[in-house]
């Protein structure tokens, strides 16, 4: 385990298996970064290419090409997304995986950490002081803003929408889209789905969030206050409806029922980017790009879980960006030193030498929860 400080730490990028995932989890600056710092970085074959990055790239860089069982060997690995079934028997105890878990929403996931006893920690828990989540942030902004140009695709007659343009025509009426949750995926969705001239609606319980859009786009967004009466018959009358309500490390709540679903028009469009969390939107599942949209009710739903992928050159760079100043920390300085001196990355440790150490996570696993610092003390002995 990457536990205290050494000459150097061998840093490994494995290739993404999840299916439709492009993204890579280190671009060649960083592991021209890694390198400098004395560190060792094997990238498995082809880990780039999805987002047109090659392995000569990495290469020049400083990097060696692998295969993926010699990017897994690694003291460090760094991921985009969690685990899959595949590579579970590549989990190892004294090893730490920084990526994306959403744990809540994979407890099988969970399951084959614990056994491994690896030191996990989630991009998408690691939150600073302000409850902000700096390395969720860029990819909530990615995934915000694709959200209305995927609906607008299912919108159309061909693609099995119901034929609506989102921006109307001279005399027609404009596509209505019904955004719930007014954090960084919805505020972005909200703001490129007016920027097409559709008419929005932004729903969500906080009203300091829901003033501070109306102040910026002075009236352009309609805000409401979340109630269950707002959201059945907002989405009523939508055309396309964005599920963007998040619990940092826990299950995202089911905020549009069965029964709200079932009342829409048919040919409607709903894209849950909740759906990583499990879903806001009841009738939701998770599907993959190859196969992005089933039909409920006569709605199309879009429930890929990892939309940045759509567009993996840009998400990638947006993603790195965010997270290789923590991973150089890891690296560095060694996980619990790195954990000790930074609380935002204590909080990102899921799990570690066999135990759950994110309460929310736990809890949302009906587990119990021990200190960071303490677990990572077992793994130490």
């Amino acid at each position: 385990m990457v536990d205290s400080r050494v000459d150097f730490v061998i840093v490994g990028v494995p290739a993404e298996r999840k299916p439709g995932e492009n993204r890579v989890a280190l671009t060649p600056d960083g592991a021209r970064e890694l390198t400098t710092h004395g560190h060792r970085v094997l990238v498995e074959i082809g880990a780039g290419s999805g987002s047109a990055i090659a392995d000569d790239d990495f290469a020049a860089a400083g990097a060696e090409i692998v295969t993926t069982t010699e990017a897994w060997s690694a003291d460090l690995v760094l991921k985009v997304k969690e685990p899959q079934r595949e590579e579970f028997g590549l989990l190892r105890g004294d090893q730490v995986l920084f990526t994306f878990l959403h744990l809540a929403a994979y407890p099988g996931v969970a399951d084959a950490l614990l056994e491994a006893g690896t030191t996990a920690i989630g991009y998408e828990t690691v939150r600073a002081a302000s409850g902000a989540l700096p390395l969720l942030a860029p990819m909530s902004e990615v995934a915000g803003r694709l959200a209305p140009q995927i609906g607008a695709h299912y919108l159309e007659r061909g693609n099995g929408g119901r034929g609506v343009l989102l921006g109307g025509a001279p005399g027609v009426r404009p596509g209505r889209v019904v955004v719930i949750g007014a954090g960084t995926v919805g505020t972005n969705a909200a703001w490129i789905a007016q920027g097409m001239e559709a008419e929005v609606i932004l729903i969500d319980r906080d009203l300091d969030r829901l003033r501070v859009v109306d102040q910026i786009h002075r009236g352009r967004i309609m805000t409401l206050a979340s109630s269950h009466a707002v959201v059945e018959r907002s989405m009523r009358d939508a055309d396309l409806v964005i599920g963007a309500v998040l619990v940092p490390g826990g299950r995202a709540p089911v905020v549009a029922t069965e029964e709200m679903v079932r009342g829409m028009v048919p040919g409607s469009v709903i894209v849950d980017v909740a759906v990583d969390q499990g879903g806001c939107i009841e009738t939701t599942v998770e599907t993959t790009h190859e196969h992005p949209v089933v039909v409920r009710h006569g709605v199309l739903h879009y429930g890929v879980g990892n939309i940045p992928a759509a567009v993996p050159h840009t998400s990638t760079y947006a993603l790195t960006n965010a997270t290789f100043p923590y991973a150089l920390t890891v690296a560095d300085s060694g996980v619990r030193a790195a954990v000790q001196s930074d609380p935002a990355l204590a909080g990102g440790v899921v799990c570690a030498s066999g135990h759950l150490t994110n309460a929310a996570v736990a809890e949302a696993l009906g587990r119990d929860a021990v200190a960071p610092l303490d677990a990572l003390a077992l793994g130490s002995r």
